[in-house]
């Protein structure tokens, strides 16, 4: 893990870590958002989960060895954005409708059901960037 960058560039807050691509390097991705959007006075839950289910997916499916991924927050307006950047951009994801017995593959459909608008931007190669973004009426 790096050292998390917490700045204020301009009138962006953001905040910046990369992460071991591992179900550590997903939990703590999760707690260091928390405690993130506790600084900025944001609402947790969903973008906790959020974050859970992208990270999850970069240390599953994004996975390279020696190859971190990198979680990115910042705010727009009233709006905040969450990326994942992880190194397998011949992985793009999908959303699929999971099977009654599988205990994977609802990621997606969570983040779907709780951001207000999600993608994947495909970055330089070998890179490709999850994001979600939450709006809050009254601004941060």
């Amino acid at each position: 893990m790096t050292a998390p960058e917490n700045q204020l560039s301009g009138s962006v807050p953001n905040f910046s870590v990369r992460l071991s691509p591992t179900p550590r390097g997903a939990r703590l991705a999760r707690l260091l958002t928390e405690q993130q959007l506790r600084t900025w006075g944001l609402p947790l839950e969903k973008a906790t989960h959020i974050v859970a289910e992208l990270a999850a997916n970069a240390a599953t499916h994004g996975r390279v060895p020696g190859r971190d991924f990198q979680l990115l927050l910042y705010i727009v307006g009233g709006t905040l954005r969450i990326e994942v950047t992880d190194t397998r951009g011949d992985r793009l994801p999908r959303l699929q409708a999971p099977t009654t017995a599988g205990e994977s593959g609802r990621g997606l459909i969570l983040v779907e059901a709780l951001a207000d608008r999600w993608g994947v931007a495909e970055g330089r190669h070998p890179r490709k960037t999850v994001w979600a973004e939450l709006s809050f009426p009254s601004g941060p």
